[in-house]
Formats: structure tokens, sequence, C-alpha cells
């Protein structure tokens, strides 16, 4: 059984699971889908293209699967999928992709706090932070367990590697490698994230590896290839080094500067 107000807006097309809580002014569209177990609070829009996992908690005023902000939109059905579990606040604008082959994605277990904004084709990992007012250019790639803090605005096409930190106000057009801090202005490496790498149960001898990795990457003078190369020949292999490698091999747009 759902619990769906008689004052919400709901097209007979939207599909909608079992245990669903829709409070009244909820707006859903036709091509809409909402999964078991969500709670969509007051003014909620949900708009066509939307791909709503389970367990998914929706606070006022949110538009999900918003037209994109993009000029190369060209009016195609895209889409806006997002997984279980996440907590979205107040006045969250998140669009839906720009070409009919892309996708707006955010996987599970994320807080997206008051005043976010993703826009387009913005793919987002597991069990990350998004702080008050942060917004999120168009084609950015997020990872797991990562945190911004409030105010932080990222600009198109950058990747943020898993377990990475961006302090608050900053802004940034490079990109930040995983379990790493970055912060001021302009924005540099500020070392590792020792607080979440702990929190995951990596080793002490691994997050040397990590620390020993980022000596070579910020405070060496090779360009960056050389410096994997260097990685690779001094440091342990590990899931964590080989991830910190293989981010730092395909960056298009290049790193953040060291402190």
């Amino acid at each position: 059984m759902s619990n769906i107000s008689d004052k919400a807006v709901i097209s007979p097309n939207a599909k909608i699971g079992q245990n669903v809580t829709i409070y009244p002014f909820v707006y859903i569209e036709d091509d809409v889908v909402v999964g078991d177990d969500c709670i969509l609070y007051p003014g909620v829009n949900l708009m066509n293209g939307t791909r709503l996992g389970k367990g998914n908690k929706i606070h006022q005023n949110t538009v999900i699967s918003a037209i994109p902000q993009d000029f190369n939109y060209s009016g195609g059905a895209t889409v806006c999928v997002i997984g279980d579990n996440n907590i979205i606040r107040e006045n969250v604008v998140i669009n839906r992709a720009t070409y009919d082959d892309g996708e707006t994605r955010i996987g599970n277990g994320n807080f997206l706090m008051e005043g976010v904004h993703l826009s387009h084709d913005v793919h987002m990992g597991n069990e990350s932070v998004l702080g008050y007012g942060t917004k999120i250019a168009g084609d950015v790639q997020i990872g797991n367990h990562v945190i911004f803090s409030s105010g932080v605005i990222a600009n198109p096409g950058v990747r943020v590697g898993d377990c990475a930190m961006i302090q608050s106000g900053c802004r940034f057009s490079k990109d930040v490698p995983p379990y790493i801090v970055a912060g001021g202005h302009p924005i540099k490496y500020g070392g590792i994230n020792s607080f979440v790498i702990d929190k995951h149960g990596i080793s002490d001898k691994v997050k040397a590896h990590i620390a020993n990795a980022y000596r070579l990457v910020f405070h060496g003078q090779d360009d960056i290839m050389n410096v994997c190369a260097q990685i690779e020949q001094q440091i342990p292999s590990s899931v964590e080094i080989d991830g910190i490698v293989n981010f730092l091999r395909t960056s298009e747009l290049g790193l953040i500067t060291k402190m």
C-alpha cells in the first residue's frame, strides 16, 4: 500500500512502486518511475525522464530531471537515473542528460544538502555528500565516498576521485584525484584525506603508500606520465594505488596544483 495525497498531481502514465509516500502538491509527469519505499515531500517535481530507485527521500521544492541548461539539448527524451536510499534535501535541482545516449546518474546512499544543483550528464557514485549550495556543472564525474563542503563550484567536465574532500567555497576546473583534501583559493592539494581513509578501513600501510604516491605527484618536478611510472616502480601495488595511477593517466584536464 502507498500513501498518496489526493492533492498531488500525478500522471496516470507514471509508474509508482509499493509503500510510497507522496505529500500534497507533488507534481509527477508521464515518463517517471518511482521505486518502492520512496518519500516525496510537498512541492517535489519529478519531470519526464526521472528514474528513482528504492528508499529515496526527496524534500520540499526539489526538481528532478529538469530540462538541461545546455544549448545543445534538442528536446530528446533523456533521463536522470537515481539509485537507492539517497537523501535529497530542499531546493535541489538535478538536470537530465543532453543527448539520447547519455544519462545523468546518481548512485546509492548519497546526501545532497539544500540548494545543490547537478547539471546535465553528471555521474555520481555512492555514499557521497554534497554540502549546502554546491553547484556541479555538466559532464562532471564524482566518485564514491566524496565530500563537498558548502558552496563548492565544480566546472564542466572535471573528475573527483574516490574518498576526496573539497573544502568550502572552492571553485575548480581541473581534476581532483582520489584520497586527498583540496582547498584554498585557488584550489590546491592539501594532503591525504586521513579521516575518510581511516573510516573505510584502509590499512596504515596502504595509507602510507598513498601519502608517498602523492609526494611524487605534488612535490616532484616530473610530468604526470613519468610520475605514474615512478609510483609503479617505487610503491607496492594495491587496489588504491592502482586506482590512483589509472586516475592520473586518464586525466584530460590535468590536476589541481600543490600547496
